[in-house]
């Protein structure tokens, strides 16, 4: 838009410039002084008021165009002047309207070749897909039977969005397939049980009660309870994984499991510990710290947080909590 008050500035200096002239004398060094100061002073103006009306394609640089338009206007008096007026009318007159691509170009994401699976079947976006009513029934069934090919922790989210969906074949199928994850695990928890008491000394029952924890653990793990249900899984697990590091306190992988069970249960303290006895029996950092990094955020601790991370940044296998580690690292 032409910013009106550069512009009558522009006249008023311009018209200054030219009275001066006629009122120092016409031959005299102080009107031409005065001449070419007002003049400048004119044609700068000039142009920093015409500048919005150029499309922006022409203005980059900036300074270049108003050094240009300047220079046009300063180095022919009257006629420059007018004429830097007279070319903006007509190009605000016979401007041609840009034509429009009709497809933008977008940028292709960068590929993470830590993400590459050795199973032929792509969940990627299979969400949006089983969400859509437009796809054909049968098609999202057979997506839906594929998930039994795909780990507990990825189909169980993707099944439990079917519950929700308008057809009634499709949530029934869905529920049947997260019973029968949810059966098999049970499964698994009634035969260990059963075989416990059998083995009531030694690396057997050491044995069990890992085994106890770990099935526990998956059913929270893969999201197949929720609920009171998962609160008991919990407890569950964490009992069994206590009395297994009574027979082993050197197990390093079983103390962390400690800590993720209690942080699940909110017990910060007793899961700060293990954490660190974790990391203090050999268990590598970047097994342990993404968790130690959680609990401070939660206790609102962010410095440690911070320095935590910090510590975590450089460990080069983390491709999925990279642009976290890069955030705190750059905040």
């Amino acid at each position: 838009m032409l910013n009106l008050k550069l512009g009558l500035g522009a006249l008023g200096l311009e018209i200054s410039a030219w009275s001066g002239t006629w009122l120092l004398a016409e031959r005299s060094d102080a009107a031409l002084a005065s001449y070419l100061l007002l003049h400048g002073a004119a044609s700068a103006l000039l142009a920093l008021s015409l500048l919005p009306l150029l499309p922006q394609r022409l203005i980059k640089p900036r300074w270049a165009t108003l050094l240009l338009m300047t220079a046009c206007s300063y180095a022919v008096p009257v006629a420059g002047f007018l004429g830097v007026l007279a070319a903006f009318v007509i190009l605000r007159m016979r401007r041609r309207k840009q034509a429009t691509d009709d497809f933008d170009s977008v940028q292709l994401p960068d590929f993470d070749q830590h993400q590459r699976r050795q199973s032929q079947f792509r969940h990627a976006g299979l969400g949006s897909f089983l969400g859509n009513a437009k796809v054909p029934v049968q098609a999202r069934m057979r997506a839906m039977a594929a998930l039994q090919y795909v780990s507990g922790r990825t189909a169980s989210p993707l099944l439990r969005s079917v519950l929700s969906d308008a057809n009634e074949d499709l949530r029934l199928l869905a529920h049947g397939m997260l019973d029968n994850l949810e059966q098999r695990i049970n499964h698994a928890i009634d035969r260990e049980l059963n075989l416990l008491p059998a083995g009531t000394q030694g690396s057997q029952r050491q044995h069990g009660l890992q085994r106890l924890s770990d099935l526990y653990w998956e059913l929270v793990y893969h999201e197949l309870v929720q609920g009171d249900l998962r609160e008991h899984a919990i407890a569950q697990s964490l009992h069994y994984c206590t009395l297994a590091l009574q027979h082993n306190a050197s197990n390093a992988a079983l103390h962390l499991r400690h800590g993720r069970l209690l942080h699940e249960l909110r017990r910060a303290q007793e899961a700060e510990q293990a954490y660190a006895q974790a990391r203090a029996l050999g268990l590598p950092a970047t097994r342990v710290l993404p968790y130690q990094a959680q609990l401070a955020f939660e206790r609102h601790d962010y410095a440690e947080a911070r320095r935590l991370m910090r510590e975590l940044h450089q460990w080069g296998a983390l491709p999925r909590l990279r642009p976290l580690i890069d955030y705190w690292n750059h905040s």
